[in-house]
């Protein structure tokens, strides 16, 4: 099981925030900066998933749930 590691997302928070990451990226060569976007696309398709994971296991056994389709996934 991965581990969860909630002072990592808010330290990424914190420098997306700050603009920090927008000077990085602004004074990045261009291997790094197409590293940069590709972390954020994956993060950004990871925050998809999180979505989709939460939606599931707030609503998986309630009436809502059943609405949605959820009560018999896993």
């Amino acid at each position: 099981m991965a581990a969860l590691n909630l002072q990592y997302l808010q330290q990424l928070g914190e420098y997306m925030s700050s603009g920090n990451m927008l000077e990085d990226f602004e004074n990045s060569p261009e291997e790094r900066r197409h590293e940069m976007l590709e972390f954020l696309e994956t993060l950004m398709d990871i925050a998809e998933l999180a979505d989709e994971t939460a939606t599931k296991m707030i609503f998986k056994n309630s009436q809502m749930g059943t609405l949605l389709g959820l009560s018999d996934q896993k």
